[in-house]
């Protein structure tokens, strides 16, 4: 079962909201100088951090970290157990699996073709551009300062290196590195860097021993 928090009560105020789920109590908390709108929905037990901002019909799953001054756009979408870190910016069209990790820095576009104005000069309305979305799959991450390009797709469990402008879509479990970024290799669910067996077949991962196919 899925519970909305209302914000609209919160306004500028430090609120901690207490749910009780299956005997487990979990704490909803909103920083006294976070700014979240009353038309966003929180999932139970999220956090939310200094300075971050949450605008109009954002919509955040359940136990979600929010670190101190990221930027949520309005319509952006995020599942459960998200943890996005400090400064982060993710702008209208993102949207985002559960058990995704987000670093510090990274900032979703939304315009490949981004003008201030049009060709004869006026100021550029929300008419006068074409949104593209970028979804990120379960179980992804993406590193420190990664720069990601509209209408991207981030397989699941895919890694971003830090400061990796992704241009293009990454497949599951897929590693990538750079600007452009580019293929790396492959990553388990752990996070560790898979190894190429000898039969040059499959891909195996020292830590935990799984093992991997991928086409």
């Amino acid at each position: 079962m899925k519970r909305l928090i209302d914000l609209k009560s919160f306004g500028r105020v430090e609120a901690v909201t207490s749910l009780e789920m299956d005997g487990q109590e979990l704490k909803t908390f909103i920083h006294s100088t976070a700014e979240v709108s009353s038309q966003a929905n929180l999932g139970e037990g999220c956090r939310i951090w200094n300075q971050a901002q949450i605008r109009e019909r954002a919509s955040l799953g359940k136990q979600c970290i929010i670190g101190k001054d990221v930027y949520i756009d309005r319509d952006v979408v995020i599942g459960d157990f998200v943890k996005i870190q400090n400064q982060a910016q993710l702008f209208r069209g993102a949207v985002i699996e559960s058990g995704v990790f987000i670093g510090p820095r990274v900032c979703f576009t939304n315009d490949r073709f981004p003008r201030a104005i049009n060709t004869d000069g006026t100021l550029k309305t929300d008419d006068d551009w074409e949104l593209e979305l970028t979804f990120v799959s379960y179980g992804a991450s993406i590193g420190a300062g990664a720069v990601i390009l509209p209408g991207i797709k981030i397989g699941s469990f895919a890694m971003i290196g830090a400061g990796a402008v992704v241009s293009k879509d990454v497949a599951d479990h897929e590693l990538v590195i750079g600007s452009p970024a580019r293929h790396h290799g492959y990553v388990c669910r752990c996070g560790s860097k898979l190894q190429l067996n000898s039969k040059g077949v499959s891909w195996f991962c020292k830590n935990c021993r799984e093992n991997y196919i991928f086409n």
